[in-house]
């Protein structure tokens, strides 16, 4: 084994490298994912045009963000289309409206995805590195329980922030409105108001994320090994990232379902002050959609879930692995020079 390879193995990226790693890989995803969503927003919006208070869930792979249609607003998703099909859309937005078109919403996206990405994919790194010096590095249940504790943590820091954006979605806020907006909610409600839907965002993403971080970790030993390699290639990486979401995608369905309801009551509750719509709890939502539409109402919208989250998984940490393999060889060349 040759010197800088024997470095790679002691010398690993600092959380800072990682840092940056994770918040290239999110802004490259939300890039490339987003005009998937625009794309299917604007399909929904030409067969079922968006009323006045509407609500409709935007996702760019990364996290999902709670829209509402307001009449007089002359934006992306209200633009009257007569598209027939995917590729037809794609082409007809291009030439109509400017390729610029297909990114619309991304900046409010990166805001709130890039913070969460870098908490998730740098705790995990960390807290797998911690398991593995006590456990032993072959322990199957360090992905998983990285998994679950990284994910708690992102989605309990993002939480508030999430709130606090979705209020602002309804009308332009000045600093010392929002301040007051937060004081008021604080005082009238608790503190722990600022996490209402914490509940169900916790039910899909961490089970979600135990079974892409163990399925992933699976698959790149397997791949490795069936290629004779010592470190995951870029193209190993993409396709462990993309079975292991597609996987993770379909089991958590059911609860991915239940959350966006419980995001657009949310949403109504904060916009129009609806008290009927803030108290129901996520197992009644639930038993809800089951006796409106059977069980199979509860994997609505599957291979829409699929197309967006196999790629946005796979994208997202083939770049982040590259990133961390890239200052890996940098920290362990400046080492052994």
């Amino acid at each position: 084994m040759d010197p800088e390879r024997k470095e790679q193995q002691i010398i690993q990226a600092t959380p800072l490298q990682q840092m940056f790693a994770s918040c290239t890989g999110a802004i490259l995803t939300s890039l490339m994912v987003t005009p998937l969503d625009v794309v299917k927003i604007r399909l929904q919006a030409q067969n079922n045009p968006f009323s006045k208070g509407k609500c409709f869930v935007y996702s760019n792979g990364l996290m999902d963000h709670v829209c509402v249609c307001e009449e007089g607003n002359k934006v992306w998703y209200k633009k009257p289309g007569r598209f027939h099909g995917t590729l037809d859309a794609f082409l007809k937005i291009i030439r109509n409206e400017g390729i610029k078109s297909l990114w619309s919403g991304l900046p409010p996206t990166l805001v709130m995805a890039i913070p969460a990405t870098v908490i998730y994919f740098t705790c995990y790194d960390q807290l797998s590195a911690h398991l593995r010096s006590k456990l032993g590095e072959n322990e199957n249940s360090i992905p998983i329980i990285a998994g679950i504790v990284a994910r708690f943590g992102a989605v309990t820091v993002i939480s508030p922030l999430e709130l606090i954006r979705t209020k602002m979605q309804s009308k332009k806020f000045s600093y010392k409105e929002l301040h007051q907006f937060v004081s008021k909610k604080v005082s009238e409600d608790g503190l722990i108001s600022l996490w209402r839907g914490w509940a169900p965002t916790i039910l899909r993403d961490v089970p979600f994320s135990a079974m892409y971080w163990y399925n992933y970790e699976i698959l790149k030993k397997w791949l490795l090994k069936k290629s004779g390699l010592y470190e995951p290639t870029f193209m190993i990486s993409f396709t462990s990232g993309a079975l292991s979401g597609s996987i993770a995608a379909v089991v958590t369905l059911p609860f991915d379902v239940v959350k966006t309801q419980k995001q657009t009551q949310l949403w109504i509750y904060e916009s129009h002050k609806n008290p009927m719509s803030s108290h129901l709890s996520t197992w009644v939502i639930l038993k809800n959609i089951v006796a409106k539409n059977g069980v199979s109402g509860l994997f609505t919208g599957l291979t829409p879930r699929l197309i967006k989250i196999a790629p946005a998984c796979a994208i997202m940490i083939s770049t982040y692995e590259y990133g961390k393999s890239f200052f890996q060889k940098q920290n362990a060349r400046q080492e052994y020079q």
